[in-house]
């Protein structure tokens, strides 16, 4: 049987870079060559498109070369530069394993929507929505969820320091990875976070903290039909939980850890994925996303973010809720890539 032939994407203009480029690896090390023949499209910083023989390559090389998702519905794959001639590699499928702006908030979803071709995830008004955390907000009040009270600052809309219920957290409102994010614990500490926040991204989020246990949960599969992985809860141990912000991730973080499954009662736990459940419904979710959520002491669940691409790296907390639940990451890429192409997992 013919292998299918996957477009996995990666790097990206974004921040998160590098988590991307980390994520792909462990994709390569999970994927089934017996089934897929994968083409890895890597993006600079910059943004330029290059075909490369895997992951691990330096995209600024020569080793790879110049590459770009054709619009065209005829053309569905990709049109490789080569000796002066463009060279056409039709795909099957695209698997963007990218994060944050230009990756995860719709814009290469809108490309393939164009293109014709599946793709892994949620499409351009679901990654849209749970890239800007105060719509996401909107959308989980009017499911009955709960979240954090919160103001948006914009160039042309500011918020009274003295008005605020310290400590707050200031952050991007459209950015992820806890970059940009600052406690605030009075008012004077505001304008410096403040534009901390701005330089990944002009709208800022003012949230009032919330106290309680951060848990997540990772969701895959198409509504109606939803798996839950085991639910997680970030172990702090002084501080807030800043995913990616270490020099060695791989090492584990200086201030935090997991702890899958967690270790919440049993009615928590249930909450929480129900929770995760409604939000990835209400939201149009499909393929796989993960929320993240705070549990308050009195049981109630609170919303912190969804994440529609979430990190696939070997510390990243999707693959471990995953696995943890039965399902290594080798399955969940084949499932994905079946809802990808059918709308339901095999």
């Amino acid at each position: 049987m013919d292998r299918l032939k996957v477009g996995i994407v990666f790097g990206g203009s974004s921040e998160e870079h590098p988590v991307s480029v980390i994520s792909a690896r462990e994709v390569a090390n999970n994927l089934d060559s017996g089934k897929y023949e994968p083409f890895w499209i890597g993006i600079t910083k910059s943004g330029d498109w290059k075909l490369c023989d895997g992951p691990d390559v330096d995209l600024e090389s020569g080793s790879c070369r110049p590459a770009v998702l054709s619009p065209d519905r005829n053309e569905r794959g990709l049109l490789v530069l080569d000796e002066g001639k463009y060279e056409s590699v039709g795909l099957d499928l695209v698997f963007p394993v990218l994060h944050g702006k230009l990756g995860e908030d719709g814009a290469v979803q809108g490309l393939l929507e164009l293109s014709g071709i599946p793709y892994v995830g949620c499409d351009v008004p679901t990654s849209a929505l749970c890239m800007d955390k105060s719509l996401t907000y909107l959308v989980a009040r009017s499911v009955g969820v709960a979240t954090p009270k919160f103001w948006t600052v914009t160039a042309s809309v500011d918020v009274d320091p003295e008005l605020l219920p310290y400590p707050v957290f200031v952050k991007p409102a459209r950015s992820g990875s806890s970059f940009g994010v600052t406690k605030v614990a009075r008012g004077e500490e505001l304008r410096s976070a403040v534009e901390t926040a701005r330089r990944y991204d002009s709208k800022v989020l003012i949230e009032e903290a919330v106290v309680g246990s951060e848990v997540g949960c990772a969701i895959l599969g198409n509504d109606p039909d939803l798996i839950a992985g085991e639910v997680d809860r970030i172990a702090l141990s002084h501080g807030f939980f800043r995913i990616h912000q270490e020099s060695e991730p791989e090492s584990g973080s200086e201030n935090s850890t997991p702890v899958v499954p967690a270790d919440i009662p049993a009615e928590s736990r249930s909450l929480v994925q129900e929770t995760a459940k409604t939000l990835y419904r209400a939201l149009g979710c499909r393929g796989l996303a993960r929320v993240d959520l705070f549990l308050t002491e009195d049981g109630t669940v609170v919303l912190n973010e969804v994440n529609t691409l979430p990190g696939l790296t070997s510390y990243s907390r999707y693959p471990r809720m995953m696995a943890a639940a039965g399902l290594p990451l080798t399955e969940v890429i084949d499932r994905i890539v079946s809802l990808a192409l059918t709308g339901r997992a095999r």
